[in-house]
């Protein structure tokens, strides 16, 4: 923690955002125990854009690590790089068209007739 941080600042909010992208690459690769080329690659892939910071680097947030570690979970079991990404992509769709069609099937809140 950074004396800025301690402060009072928002930064500990931040840190809590699993959308906030508080990693570098290096970094990332390392909690996830791949190599930075594996994360680019995912890029490549177009499953994670990683934001970039005002000097360039990518940044990752802890939502884009736990898609990462879902691709190296898949790639480590022999699965193409390629098909890893596409398989989570429609895991993911599946995942939110499960969710909508949940909501839809709820009855509406208030009074009924």
């Amino acid at each position: 923690m950074t004396a800025k941080d301690s402060g009072g600042s928002s930064a500990p909010h931040r840190l809590d955002d699993d959308d906030y992208p508080a990693y570098t690459m290096g970094r990332a690769a390392e909690m996830l125990g791949t190599t930075p080329a594996f994360l680019r690659a995912l890029g490549e892939a177009r499953l994670i854009t990683p934001p970039r910071s005002e000097g360039g680097h990518r940044r990752y947030s802890r939502y884009q690590l736990r898609i990462a570690a879902r691709a190296r979970e898949l790639v480590d079991q022999g699965t193409p790089i390629e098909a890893a990404c596409r398989i989570i992509i429609l895991e993911d769709q599946l995942q939110e068209a499960q969710r909508i069609n949940e909501e839809l099937r709820r009855p509406a809140a208030g009074p009924q007739s």
